[in-house]
């Protein structure tokens, strides 16, 4: 309990500090903010309205206040560009973004795990090269680069194999369940390889370090194969780096998708983030850089419980 006691503390304190540094950095962006979302040719009463309108004529402090009170009765304010609620705006594109990181990391792990422990169970030097050379290549790989190759490949209208949409998600939505996961399997096949090459040597790294403690010796003396220790015994030993591994990497992803989100043409968080960026709408990205940044501490949070869980011998 003290120790779920603290991370909770560090993490209220972690959230306070990173609001604090979004919102100033947010307002020492070069340009009057309500000069530019209001046109450069806009007459100063449209320009000086629009500042009233998003708070940005009274002091900073007043403004973080208010921004902050809102955060905490669930009001992450509105677009002006859309009229519509951040909150809603996000989850919409969530919709669509969490769905590609969840079936991309599947790919990964389905790659990652399997091809990690046939690179310890080689014995030939020359596998054992071949699995850390395709480690390195598929890790190397650029996503832009890896999207365009399955675009060719297997996109409709230009692959060699046209079974697959190359862009865009159904109006429709998930209400559309086949169109829309159709539409996400070349994105998530993107992300899973590039990812799966990381969690192969990861998984090679944590089983090698298992090997070495001698464990492995130890249940092969108890009468299991090699084999049978390192997938029974190494995995769960090493699974407490793994659950580290896959869960910042889950978070991470958030951000990584976003040139695959472009190059799809997937309206998610990524490409979402981008545009309103572009179009310094101020209200959502301030609320939206939020929304992702309380997500990778949330994730941090559940990995450190998970660990400490796994590995009761951790210290407090």
């Amino acid at each position: 309990m003290k120790y779920l006691a603290r991370r909770l503390l560090l993490f209220v304190v972690a959230l306070f500090a990173i609001s604090v540094v979004i919102f100033l950095a947010l307002r020492v962006l070069p340009g009057d903010i309500a000069t530019i979302m209001a046109g450069l040719n806009s007459p100063p009463e449209r320009v000086e309205a629009l500042r009233a309108q998003m708070g940005l004529d009274r002091p900073l402090i007043v403004q973080y206040g208010g921004w902050i009170a809102g955060l905490v009765h669930g009001d992450f304010g509105t677009a002006m560009l859309t009229g519509q609620p951040v909150a809603a705006l996000v989850g919409t594109r969530a919709a669509i973004t969490f769905p590609l990181i969840i079936l991309g990391l599947i790919i990964a792990l389905a790659i990652g795990i399997p091809t990690g422990c046939a690179a310890v169970l080689a014995r030939s030097p020359r596998a054992r090269a071949v699995y850390q050379g395709a480690a390195i290549v598929g890790g190397a790989v650029p996503a832009l680069w890896g999207g365009l190759i399955l675009i060719l490949l297997f996109a409709r209208g230009s692959g060699l194999i046209p079974v697959l949409p190359a862009s865009g998600f159904p109006q429709a939505g998930w209400a559309d369940p086949g169109r829309a996961l159709a539409s996400l399997v070349l994105p998530a096949l993107t992300v899973g390889v590039i990812v799966g090459a990381s969690m192969m040597r990861y998984t090679r790294s944590a089983l090698q370090s298992v090997a070495s403690t001698g464990t492995i010796e130890m249940a092969m003396a108890c009468g299991m194969t090699r084999t049978q220790t390192l997938t029974r015994v190494g995995l769960r030993l090493a699974m407490p780096q793994l659950v580290s591994v896959i869960g910042l990497t889950f978070a991470e992803m958030i951000t990584g998708v976003m040139v695959i989100e472009n190059l799809f043409a997937l309206p998610g968080i990524g490409s979402g983030l981008v545009d309103d960026l572009g179009h310094r709408d101020l209200i959502a990205v301030q609320s939206e850089l939020f929304m992702l940044a309380a997500f990778f501490l949330v994730i941090g949070l559940l990995v450190d419980i998970a660990h400490r869980a796994l590995d009761p011998r951790l210290g407090d």
